[in-house]
């Protein structure tokens, strides 16, 4: 089942299976995770002591859940949208579908789910500017403004290491760029890292960033179950229209509130949910062991 998030922000998606992706979150003790894609590990992470952050490292062993998009396929959603709310809608669908076909790599299991366009309101636009400069197999990711170095302030987390802007497949992106044709990139949100790792675009993204700004984005997000973030927003709005009318204020005003309310809602739709983790089969100890084989000498020590 899939509708449309207030505001045209992009799509919800109720999946029925699998039960187990095939794309995944694996936990164990002391803040240890995994992303499994298949029987493949692909990230190794482990939270810091005092939650300011996580480090990584990852193997190389990731390949997007997408087929390959053509520039002829790019350039056809671009002729064929009016404008630039349907064509991001376009390709929020279009997402939505290949995920639903990708069994065995992808991370959509049984629940609800939404494909929102665009960044989130908590990201940092300025972050952008970083990942092409420093985006090492082995770093830190820092929560909440910590960042020692500043380098380590992140929105965005690529799942495999990106291809240099001088290559052939970027080059051949960053023309669909100029051309004003390039596809969104698809970003998945992982609460166990908190940040956004990059599902399919890695290309994409060094092109729109080597042509002067960041790429289109969708955001893929296990539904949050916000009741209580909307009935907030209700609450207040319901109380700001009545101290605004006992006022006797102008229905501009008014309108304003109400735009504000809608505004609320929407963001309370499209918010963030907690990302489902297995565990990790043989608990620490195997993490441990799979950290030795997969990122040897890696420093897998709490960090503040």
């Amino acid at each position: 089942m899939r509708a449309t998030l207030p505001g045209g922000l992009g799509v919800s998606l109720t999946a029925t299976t699998p039960a187990r992706p095939g794309l995944r979150v694996e936990a164990a003790g002391g803040g240890r995770l995994l992303i499994r894609q298949a029987e493949r590990i692909v990230l190794l992470a482990r939270q810091g002591a005092r939650h300011h952050g996580v480090r990584y490292a990852r193997t190389g062993g990731y390949r997007s859940p997408l087929p390959p998009i053509t520039a002829a396929a790019a350039r056809r959603v671009q002729e064929t949208s009016p404008d630039a709310a349907v064509w991001a809608m376009r390709w929020t669908h279009r997402f939505a579908d290949w995920l639903g076909a990708a069994d065995q790599d992808g991370p959509l299991h049984r629940g609800r789910w939404t494909f929102a366009a665009g960044m989130p309101g908590w990201s940092i636009s300025t972050h952008w500017d970083r990942l092409t400069r420093v985006d090492p197999d082995r770093g830190h990711v820092t929560w909440f403004g910590y960042g020692d170095p500043d380098d380590d302030l992140r929105d965005v987390l690529p799942l495999r290491r990106l291809t240099p802007a001088g290559h052939g497949r970027v080059r051949a992106w960053r023309r669909q760029a100029r051309a004003g044709v390039l596809p969104p990139v698809l970003l998945w949100w992982v609460s166990g890292l908190q940040t956004l790792v990059l599902l399919d675009g890695h290309d994409r993204t060094v092109a729109a960033l080597a042509e002067g700004g960041p790429p289109d984005v969708v955001v893929l997000a296990p539904a949050d179950q916000g009741a209580d973030r909307m009935r907030h927003e209700i609450n207040g709005y319901v109380r700001r229209m009545r101290h605004l009318e006992a006022a006797d204020v102008p229905a501009a005003r008014l309108a304003v509130e109400s735009r504000g309310l809608a505004e609320g809602v929407a963001g309370a739709v499209r918010a963030e949910g907690r990302t489902t983790a297995w565990p990790v089969r043989g608990g620490s100890r195997e993490w441990e062991r799979l950290a030795v084989r997969l990122a040897p000498g890696w420093d897998t020590g709490s960090r503040p």
